[in-house]
């Protein structure tokens, strides 16, 4: 892929890593620097060619097709986009596959402000990877097990498996007050929308998208409860803007809280949002075999739970 942004055509053979891909989603990658509008004019005035012919932006690119990108203006990259390598706790890995115990505060890929991600660290301290995808998210603020494709068959195998249903994430989270319910469902369709400062935010409206999600209550103190959260739809911020909807915000939540009660907190221990994704089971997407991953709780949030613990014997 070296020739890519240089100020001459550059011709690439697709290989097992590229396969699949569709071919504007290939070029934005590779072709970082160049604006999105730039791309497709130049998909569309057919400047990019697969196997010398014409193809359009939603063409998925074949094993051994030969690709053709004309001669593009890459801008410079600036000094502080640069992305340190980093390796993350290992919870499970294979020749596809790779989980993570991502820490909170960790965002999983760059945008929204900031510059690099999980999987850009890992891309640079694993160069000899040829394909490293994020299957899914995790907010920033939120820890836990973080799935990542080592191969495209993997990555279209485990979006399948989640499309359909077909596996069980899990997460702890704490929330104050007195959670009644052992096990239960709550759905409420949530809208996405920006604030009039761009942030984005999720609410419940009865026009958003359905959105699922089974409490089962671990452990209640007096001024708190543990909740397991068992995800039944992936929606953006699901499970952090029903608890809010219901009363129930999770404790230290900087968006969806109460801010008050989370400076509180602060000073007691809980610094961030305790919000744990500890565990994920499915089928291998290649192999069939079962698997359970799970990350245990991070000190700081044990923690608190082993001081509440505390006052309560106390």
């Amino acid at each position: 892929m070296n020739g890519l942004g240089k100020e001459s055509v550059t011709f690439l053979t697709i290989d097992e890593a590229s396969a699949g891909q569709r071919i504007d989603n290939f070029l934005f990658r590779h072709l970082k620097g160049v604006p999105k509008s730039h791309v497709y004019r130049i998909l569309r005035d057919g400047q990019v060619r697969v196997n010398k012919r014409r193809i359009a932006q939603t063409y998925r690119l074949q094993l051994d097709d030969i690709l053709r990108i004309p001669p593009v203006r890459v801008a410079e990259r600036a000094e502080q986009d640069f992305v340190p390598a980093a390796e993350f706790p290992v919870l499970y890995e294979d020749d596809a596959l790779l989980a993570v115990n991502k820490p909170a505060g960790t965002a999983v890929h760059g945008g929204s402000g900031v510059s690099f991600g999980v999987i850009e660290q890992l891309r640079r301290a694993r160069p000899q990877a040829k394909f490293l995808e994020l299957v899914h998210r995790l907010d920033r603020e939120t820890s836990g097990v973080l799935l990542v494709a080592k191969k495209r068959s993997a990555l279209t195998g485990l979006h399948e498996i989640m499309r359909e249903g077909q596996s069980d994430k899990r997460y702890f989270t704490l929330v104050p007050g007195q959670w009644l319910n052992a096990r239960q469902h709550v759905k409420l369709p949530l809208h996405k929308f920006d604030t009039p400062q761009g942030e984005k935010r999720v609410m419940v409206r009865e026009d958003g998208q359905s959105a699922h999600t089974i409490f089962n209550l671990v452990q209640r103190w007096e001024a708190f409860s543990l909740l397991e959260a068992e995800l039944k739809t992936g929606r953006t911020h699901q499970i952090r803007v029903h608890l809010a909807h219901l009363g129930f915000p999770i404790a230290g939540d900087d968006k969806y809280g109460d801010f008050a009660r989370n400076k509180t907190l602060a000073k007691t221990g809980l610094k961030r949002m305790f919000l744990h994704a500890h565990s994920i089971r499915f089928r291998h997407p290649l192999t069939g075999e079962e698997l359970l991953i799970e990350a245990p709780l991070p000190p700081d949030l044990q923690g608190f739970l082993d001081r509440l613990n505390l006052d309560k014997k106390d």
